[in-house]
């Protein structure tokens, strides 16, 4: 299950899931049109697009409602969905509480709902290793450099729970961040150009990380990592280095 499936993130880390074998519940909120556009492409079979709103408890367990009766069990979550807008870190008044309550609900919530609705699912699994879930993080976790000051403060939250998380749920359930730098996608290029060249600059490097890097160290954590949970694995180009 990809939770924000259609995002560029999303979206890439569902064909490399595919790719793999795997059959792959393309989670969406409000783009139905293009999951199952992204369900059609994807190799294999066993596919689907499903509602999978990560603010609404409730819509979540029809999720998992629906995957116990069309699979029977979890194998891997990965809780990819979330939301930011930039502001700048010294404009406190654009970051009004309507922003923060929107970031901390779908960003930090959102995956701890999603978990908490799937985890009969997800302990059913025979993974090698058990069962895997996998939150996208951000390097901003660390950096505190991001779009915004409650965005930073979201994904340092989300590294922290999957500490908690992974305590807490082994040794049936496995649960790791895949933390990226500055990725390749839209929502970067649109970004504040003088910030974005700052953090290429910055980066050893020299450049921004493909969705298809992040996509492979999901890959990884789930098929090679087997012994790895708590974890926060960086896919940042070495940009803390400097």
């Amino acid at each position: 299950v990809v939770t924000g499936g259609t995002g560029g993130i999303g979206a890439t880390i569902c064909r490399a899931l595919a790719h793999e074998g795997m059959r792959v519940v393309v989670g969406y909120h409000r783009s139905v049109d293009q999951a199952r556009a992204l369900v059609e492409s994807l190799p294999g079979e066993g596919h689907a697009a499903l509602a999978a709103p990560v603010t609404d408890t409730a819509g979540l367990a029809v999720l998992a409602s629906t995957v116990a009766a069309r699979y029977g069990l979890c194998d891997i979550l990965i809780n990819c969905a979330g939301t930011t807008r930039f502001v700048p870190h010294d404009d406190l008044n654009r970051l009004d509480d309507a922003l923060i309550e929107t970031i901390l609900a779908t960003n930090v919530r959102g995956p701890f709902a999603t978990l908490r609705a799937l985890r009969p699912l997800l302990e059913k699994s025979a993974h090698p290793g058990g069962a895997v879930v996998i939150n996208i993080s951000s390097l901003a976790a660390v950096t505190a450099m991001g779009s915004n000051v409650m965005y930073c403060a979201s994904k340092a939250a989300v590294d922290n729970m999957t500490k908690s998380l992974a305590r807490a749920l082994a040794p049936r359930i496995r649960v790791l961040s895949i933390s990226p730098g500055a990725v390749d996608n839209d929502f970067i290029r649109s970004m504040d150009k003088r910030w974005l060249d700052e953090q290429v600059a910055r980066t050893p490097l020299k450049r921004l990380a493909a969705p298809e890097e992040v996509a492979s160290a999901v890959i990884a954590a789930i098929k090679y990592l087997t012994f790895t949970t708590g974890s926060i694995i960086s896919v940042d180009g070495g940009r803390p280095l400097s």
